[in-house]
């Protein structure tokens, strides 16, 4: 049937099973606002207070819930104010559609009145970017967009309409096809074995092959990486794990990929990992690494990772192979399907001695008592406070560290952080998509004062909308993560890091309508967290940290693992 152009984007979003859209609109978008006027009881919008907030939010709607996140923006400033967004959900493989508008056609290319290249530009940072110059080809193209963001390994995908594609007089034909069909339509199909999209089947052979080198291996060690949270493939694991009998080390975006509080969990592997990770993928025999990148904050040292192991690459992404580290066997394929054809192979194996000399290494982060507020005590307040399976987002820093560290994530999406872009302003946006894709659930978004300047306008929208988001801001007054490193490797030198201004986060809090308390020991952040539990509104608790509080253990970039700086 024939409907108008803007008709068939929304149907399309409604294909998909999309209910909730994040965006901030402008010229060039306006059609399309126009159109979704009439779908408000269909689809919900959620205006924040800058376009890189609403990117946060989708993306972190769609790390929380598992579904693809959409967000709108218009031409120029408002596609461009997206790129730090598009980029944050492409280093951690989340699937988010970003839908913009251009210029019309006459005036494309002329140095147009916000007229900006964003596919150009968004290109080196998305699966797949779309300019769509002809409104019959929109059905296609959102379609594909959505296969594109979600198959294989996860990304964000932008999708760019011009303004006269949009056009109220553009008509098109259309019919309304549900996601569960559109995905064996020819031109996904198509798409699919084009773009390598569907997952590969696992070699068999490859699958036999490690299962070899599992039963020769005495020391085995597992990584969980970001792959097995994307994947959904954390109950899986857990059963490997278990076979096997081996300890687990966990990268920052594999957190809620293995219960963290699990008898073989090891705590975080790198950088700021564990002395029971880092000592044990020194001295492991065998370490199979299953959705991780080797990112230069793991592998600090390529050429001596693992060095006593054969290191085995479990990833759905063939360029992952031998990228960063290379690898004695690798398996190409989903976390999951790969993990399954493991486990029906494997049989119960048992580590006790290798488990008995590693295991004991773990140490729990410290929980200091006295008057002092400490980083330990902030955390171990919450955690005895929020419901277990409360959804943590988080800026970058001292603070991310400390709450990776602490916590003992159980579930995939239950952490929020971006840990491959480093993304400082990321936590509150996130949050916010958390919290409206999860309503029923506690969400704690913890940060630093540093981050929290980045973004702290989405306060409106916390406000707005009534999320009952706590915010708790680690005011240590300097960007902590990098004093550390001016501390230890710097001589001293506090170039540019001291925060020796505003504002003041407890009237920032009530200047937007919200609750906040600023607290300086254990008692006072126990009773804030009880007023902004049950307050039924955001709130944010202004932590009073030293600014000479360090994250330990440590290791310097480009170091061997086991040398530490700190621990």
């Amino acid at each position: 049937m024939k409907v108008r152009a803007t008709q068939a984007i929304l149907e399309c979003l409604l294909e998909q099973e999309v209910d909730t859209v994040f965006g901030y609109p402008g010229g060039t978008i306006l059609n399309l606002y126009d159109e979704l006027y009439n779908y408000q009881d269909k689809i919900r919008h959620v205006l924040t207070a800058h376009e890189q907030g609403a990117s946060h939010a989708a993306d972190g709607y769609a790390r929380s819930t598992g579904k693809v996140g959409v967000c709108f923006a218009t031409s120029g400033p408002g596609a461009t104010n997206l790129t730090t967004g598009i980029a944050t959900a492409y280093m951690d493989s989340s699937p988010v559609v970003f839908i913009t508008c251009n210029v019309s056609e006459n005036l494309l290319g002329k140095d147009s009145f916000q007229e900006v290249d964003i596919t150009g530009i968004a290109m080196p940072i998305t699966k797949a970017t779309y300019l769509v110059r002809d409104p019959q080809t929109i059905p296609d193209v959102m379609r594909q967009a959505f296969a594109v963001a979600a198959t294989g390994r996860p990304g964000p995908v932008l999708i760019d309409f011009l303004k006269n594609v949009t056009a109220p007089t553009a008509m098109i034909d259309y019919e309304f096809i549900p996601w569960t069909q559109n995905r064996e339509t020819s031109s996904i199909r198509q798409l699919a074995v084009s773009h390598g999209l569907k997952a590969p089947e696992p070699d068999l052979g490859d699958i036999d092959k490690l299962v070899d080198m599992i039963a020769q291996s005495e020391r085995p060690l597992l990584i969980c990486g970001g792959g097995v949270v994307r994947g959904r493939a954390d109950q899986q694991f857990r059963e490997f794990a278990e076979k096997l009998d081996a300890p687990v080390a966990i990268t920052v975006m594999g957190g809620g990929g293995f219960p963290g509080a699990h008898p073989l969990t090891t705590g975080m592997i790198g950088m700021h990992g564990s002395q029971a990770s880092n000592v044990a993928c020194n001295e492991c025999d065998l370490l199979i690494a299953v959705g991780c990148r080797f990112s230069d904050r793991v592998a600090l040292q390529p050429e001596t990772f693992a060095s006593q192991a054969k290191i085995v690459h479990i990833d759905i992404d063939r360029s992952e192979i031998d990228k960063n580290v290379l690898t004695d066997h690798h398996i190409i394929g989903s976390a999951k399907r790969v993990l399954e054809l493991l486990n029906q192979r494997l049989p119960q194996y048992r580590h006790d001695a290798w488990k008995e000399h590693i295991l004991p290494l773990r140490e729990e982060q410290p929980v200091e008592e006295g008057g002092k507020l400490t980083p330990g005590q902030i955390l171990d307040a919450i955690q005895k406070a929020v419901p277990p399976d409360a959804i943590v987002a988080t800026d970058v820093g001292q603070h991310q560290m400390w709450s990776i560290q602490h916590f003992h994530f159980q579930y995939p999406g239950q952490l929020l952080t971006s840990g491959g872009f480093g993304t400082m302003g990321f936590g509150l946006g996130a949050a916010i998509g958390a919290k409206v894709g999860n309503p029923d659930k506690v969400v704690v978004h913890t940060t630093g004062d540093g981050c929290f300047r980045m973004n702290c306008h989405e306060l409106a929208t916390v406000e707005h909308y009534h999320l009952p988001i706590i915010t708790v801001v680690f005011n240590n007054g300097t960007l902590g993560m990098v004093r550390q490193w001016q501390h230890l490797i710097y001589h001293e030198h506090y170039s540019q890091t001291t925060l020796d201004r505003g504002p003041d986060f407890v009237k920032l809090a009530q200047a937007y309508g919200l609750k906040g308390r600023r607290v300086a020991n254990r008692a006072e952040m126990e009773q804030a967290l009880q007023e902004a539990l049950s307050c039924g509104c955001g709130y944010v608790i202004d932590c009073q940290v030293d600014m000479d509080e360090m994250v330990r253990p440590m290791v310097a970039g480009g170091a061997h693992i086991t040398d530490f700086l700190l621990k």
